[in-house]
């Protein structure tokens, strides 16, 4: 799988603007990274509600950020959903969890990924995060570590993992930009896990793949970033299943 042949700066100048604007009614991003103290353990949206019945299938955690939350579009139109559909279809038991949560750092997906695993027979965590710790310009061996720390969570649990893999943008220079890029590259060979090289490929930059205001993914980019997904997960499925 390849990332986009157009030009990386300004293919990272629109996803900029996209992580900019999911951030927006969100908490600013040191609350977003680190909890007041005595925080609950669960993340925010799992305190508001109880964790559903267990449906007893295997499942699929996405964790990640407003890019798995699907921002701007129906619960049904983000792409864990439509992975879901595409389970259905084929006849698969299976149940896609969709844990994203917008402006979510490495960080903050660490302090959650406990949570978002304990929901029964989990067998493959999509762990789709660094995104925001990019267009920030936090440190690359910080979201290297937190990643890995996801990881060796989920492994520990004998959870496949697959690595969805992001782009840093252009304006902290050729140096950060290489060193984020090879951060998963090298995660992905330390763990063994299987590598997604660009969640975005053919997506972003395209405009008649985003919403209207040109930022945001549209029902067919969403669409376009599940069969990315999909042709990577399918080949996992069957070998947990």
């Amino acid at each position: 799988m390849m990332v986009l042949r157009q030009s990386r700066a300004w293919i990272w100048i629109v996803l900029c603007l996209f992580l900019a604007a999911c951030d927006r009614g969100t908490p600013p991003p040191q609350q977003a990274a680190a909890p007041p103290p005595q925080a609950p353990a669960t993340p925010p949206a799992a305190a508001a509600s109880a964790k559903p019945q267990d449906s007893g299938r295997p499942k699929i955690v996405v964790l990640g950020d407003s890019l798995t939350a699907g921002l701007g579009l129906l619960e049904n139109q983000a792409y864990p959903a439509l992975l879901q559909q595409k389970l259905d279809a084929e006849g698969y038991g299976w149940e896609v969890l969709n844990e994203g949560i917008s402006g979510d750092t490495s960080a903050a997906g660490l302090q959650r990924i406990d949570w978002a695993l304990d929901q029964g027979d989990v067998r493959i965590l999509v762990l789709e995060l660094g995104a925001n710790d990019g267009l920030r310009g936090l440190p690359v061996a910080e979201m290297k570590k937190n990643l890995g720390a996801i990881i060796e969570r989920a492994q520990q649990k004998k959870i496949a993992v697959l690595l969805a893999g992001m782009e840093a943008p252009p304006n902290f220079g050729p140096e950060y930009t290489v060193s984020f890029r090879q951060a998963y590259r090298d995660l992905a060979k330390q763990y063994n896990v299987t590598l997604m090289p660009f969640l975005l490929d053919k997506v972003a930059g395209n405009a008649a793949l985003n919403q209207s205001d040109g930022i945001h993914p549209n029902v067919e980019g969403a669409r376009i970033v599940a069969d990315t997904v999909w042709n990577v997960l399918k080949p996992m499925v069957d070998a947990n299943s």
